[in-house]
């Protein structure tokens, strides 16, 4: 140590800085004095009161760990212990002061204080009795908790047995010990922390066979966040959780709470209605009365045609219930009429929209110096990363791509010998992609879009010319209709939803390139002019945002074009935008999250695999991660996905 002075202040400190000492860090010693005295008068016979006597400070960091153990060891030993509890036949000696710090329980139980309903059960005389007992309380959950109380440290266990949680129903739950005894006995004590610990390791241990029996275990004892979370992890996966045999055993407003949430997240809604079934089949006598007010929550104009009369219309539990049958109606009417759809909405021609759902966008197909693609890949706008899906069933450039409900559709396209009628869609729930019904027309260079549940095809190139006819597909019905044509033959078109409104834009006629527009009313059933773009534009990229419509790139006939525009839906007229920083015909341009990108294409001379992102608050475009394959000629749509990457990585396992 060494001794510092001057006039106002002098200080005796250990030479080991921040905080440690020679010892090893036990203690930390400091000696001050705010005398103005040399250190040879530091002790003078006759100092006055005005002087200050030097001060020492010391602090040992481990003095509350190493008084917990030897109070610990003291409680071992039945040492100083002014409280012996009793529970299940079983004594344990502890400290009064000890338990009241920890466990507002005991802190009331010792002062006779009653701060809750948790103690009303005990007359409060406690805090003078030597010998309390406890009921209600495992004596090795209690036991765990005293150990606690000491030492601040607890081990909470994963054993893998089976437990009966419920009549009839074998589950393995991992930690017998917290779900069963720990955690009820930590609530009772009102130990938080422990508490706590509990519902987190409960939490990673989710699963959907046992899901919704930590949901009831968690309501049961008011654990909120667990509670919450259990469902929300038991409506993201549903189509799993109603495999099991819990699903089966809860009562009926449980059901109805699930069936109900427009945020389950299934594949189809076929399997909500086979859910209710196999429920209700499960204590047919006892449930039958719930058929219609569960059947109310099934969204049966959202299944298919097919499994509404094969399996819906057949269903005896369905037919013998009046309500029912007014359900399957109003089903059978919204396939029916397809025009009208739009005047039969209510929550059940409502898609569902799990939480967490996220915007992806997908590039399909496309063709690159002497090759066509049926290669795929998916962009992530949060993450600016792309990744690969499985490829198409057929190789497709010049194709129509859009999303509709939970599906990707690509439509026509050329395979590098003939142009296509055939169509397929694409599930990302298990990476799939199936054929549908071809197209009554063969299309390559069309435009595609989906509105009010149907998808549309408009104009294209056949082979042999240009199109202006127009097709429209159910995919409840699996029936593809022909549309009142365009006026205009549109090869290399794009087609675009604003307003409730089908617009067309641009293309080539096989003889000029097009600057004209035209809109399609869907409830009027015909096309209308619409003021023309200031340039002639063919493989054009078009998107709808924020009531505009945006139209960039493409080809006047000369060359390719960076420049944009956008149609004005109050003004009825069309302004420029900022240009794009690569030239770009055959590419497409999709809206995310209030945002436009432009994807892929051919600059003419060269096919590309950079993507551009535009802002319209701030009108400019920037530059995101490029694509992993070039492509010109290209494909794309968003298609809203929940946990995309997840279930990727699931679908390659």
């Amino acid at each position: 140590m060494w001794l510092t002075n001057n006039k106002s202040r002098c200080s005796v400190r250990s030479p080991v800085g921040n905080g440690e000492t020679a010892n090893g860090g036990e203690d930390v010693t400091t000696v001050t004095c705010n005398s103005t005295q040399t250190p040879s008068d530091l002790s003078p016979p006759n100092m006055s009161n005005d002087d200050i006597l030097p001060q020492a400070h010391h602090q040992n960091p481990g003095h509350c760990i190493a008084s917990f153990s030897a109070i610990n060891r003291m409680r071992q030993n039945a040492q100083l212990c002014d409280v012996t509890l009793e529970v299940g036949g079983e004594t344990i000696n502890a400290h009064k002061v000890i338990l009241a710090s920890v466990s507002p329980y005991f802190y009331a139980m010792f002062n006779g204080k009653c701060t809750g309903t948790s103690t009303a059960g005990y007359d409060m005389l406690e805090r003078n009795c030597d010998v309390v007992t406890l009921h209600d309380i495992d004596p090795s959950s209690l036991k765990q908790l005293i150990e606690y109380a000491y030492s601040g440290e607890i081990t909470i266990t994963e054993d893998n047995v089976q437990q009966r949680i419920a009549p009839g129903i074998l589950i393995n739950i991992s930690s017998i010990t917290i779900r069963q005894v720990l955690l009820p006995a930590s609530s009772l004590l009102q130990i938080q922390s422990v508490r706590e610990a509990c519902c987190k390791f409960l939490l990673r241990q989710l699963h959907p066979s046992n899901c919704l029996g930590i949901r009831s275990f968690a309501d049961a004892h008011s654990c909120k966040e667990l509670h919450s979370r259990s469902h929300r992890y038991a409506l993201q996966n549903f189509q799993q959780v109603v495999g099991t045999e819990e699903f089966l055993l809860l009562g009926f407003n449980e059901v109805q709470d699930l069936i109900s949430n427009s945020q389950l997240n299934i594949c189809s809604e076929e399997k909500v209605f086979m859910a209710v079934l196999n429920w209700i089949k499960h204590d047919l006598s006892e449930r039958k009365k719930h058929i219609s007010e569960l059947m109310s929550h099934v969204r049966l104009p959202l299944v298919s045609r097919e499994f509404l009369m094969n399996c819906v219309e057949t269903e005896a539990l369905v037919r013998e219930e009046s309500h029912c049958k007014e359900l399957l109606l109003e089903a059978m009417k919204y396939h029916l009429l397809p025009e009208q759809r739009s005047s039969l909405v209510s929550q059940r021609t409502l898609e569902r929209r799990p939480e967490g759902m996220r915007s992806y966008i997908f590039a399909v197909g496309g063709g690159s110096l002497f090759a066509i693609h049926n290669e795929c890949e998916c962009y992530n706008p949060k993450t600016n990363a792309w990744m690969t899906i499985s490829p198409m069933i057929s190789r497709r450039s010049r194709a129509g791509v859009t999303s509709l409900r939970k599906l990707l559709y690509v439509v026509g396209g050329y395979d590098g010998e003939n142009d296509l009628a055939t169509a397929e869609c694409y599930n990302p729930l298990t990476n799939e992609w199936t054929n549908i019904t071809p197209m009554g027309t063969k299309r390559s260079c069309l435009g595609t879009c989906a509105f009010d549940g149907l998808l549309y095809v408009c104009g294209g190139y056949d082979g042999a010319s240009c199109l202006s006819s127009v097709e429209r597909y159910d995919p409840l019905t699996g029936v593809w209709t022909s549309c009142p044509a365009m006026s205009t033959r549109r090869r290399y078109c794009r087609v675009a939803v604003l307003d409730n409104c089908i617009y067309s834009l641009g293309g080539f006629d096989s003889s000029n390139y097009q600057s004209s527009v035209e809109r399609f009313d869907p409830r009027v059933g015909s096309w209308s002019s619409v003021p023309s773009m200031t340039s002639r534009r063919s493989s054009c990229g078009v998107a709808a945002l924020d009531g505009y419509l945006y139209c960039i790139g493409g080809s006047d006939g000369t060359m390719c074009m960076q420049t944009g525009e956008r149609f004005n839906l109050r003004t009825n007229a069309w302004e420029p935008i900022s240009a794009m920083h690569s030239r770009r015909s055959t590419h497409e341009v999709v809206e995310a999250n209030g945002f436009l990108y432009a994807l892929g294409g051919n600059d003419g001379s060269s096919s590309l695999n950079s993507v551009e992102r535009y802002d319209p608050k701030v009108n400019k475009w920037t530059i995101v991660t490029s694509m992993l394959t070039r492509r010109s000629s290209i494909g794309a749509s968003v298609l809203e996905c929940f946990n995309l990457e997840r279930g990727l990585l699931q679908t390659s396992i």
